[in-house]
């Protein structure tokens, strides 16, 4: 029995949704081709910046089908984006009463120790800077898929 439920678990979990807030194309398609890599299956989704991932998370506009814009199980967020940074982004989520328990994790070039400190008092799960090489970046997402997907149990889906 336990073996069936386990499997069950592992099932639901490769249906979370990955939502990558990201302004750098290239960095949102590496980041997705280094998922891959891993075996990472979840679907992953993208936006160009804060305002949009306001949109998604809120369902708005064009992202108003939930079947097409599912809620995330976890977001990416780059820190350094336009009209709406990930600061101001991650503030509007953990100060959100449903969207808070969404895992946030901040992926980015920032190194400095203010963004640091800054994105943990925000409530960010937790802060990553993006690494400078392909491989690295494999690591890290194969890090981040063992850790959230298979190690941690998350919240349900809000819907």
């Amino acid at each position: 029995m336990t073996g069936i439920v386990n499997r069950e678990l592992k099932k639901d979990k490769s249906q979370v949704s990955i939502l990558i807030a990201d302004d750098d194309a290239d960095d949102r398609m590496l980041t997705k081709e280094a998922f891959e890599e891993n075996h990472v299956i979840n679907p992953i989704h993208f936006v160009n910046d804060g305002e949009e991932l306001m949109a998604y998370l809120r369902k708005e506009g064009k992202y108003a089908d939930k079947e097409i814009y599912p809620q995330p199980g976890m977001i990416l967020l780059d820190l350094n984006m336009p009209r709406k940074d990930g600061r101001e982004a991650l503030a509007e989520i953990k100060s959100h009463p449903e969207l808070r328990r969404i895992p946030v994790i901040v992926l980015t070039t920032s190194k400095a120790e203010e963004d640091v400190i800054r994105s943990y008092n925000l409530g960010v799960n937790c802060f990553i800077t993006k690494p400078v090489t392909f491989n690295s970046l494999v690591e890290v997402t194969r890090m981040l898929g063992k850790y959230w997907f298979e190690i941690v149990e998350l919240p349900p889906a809000i819907e």
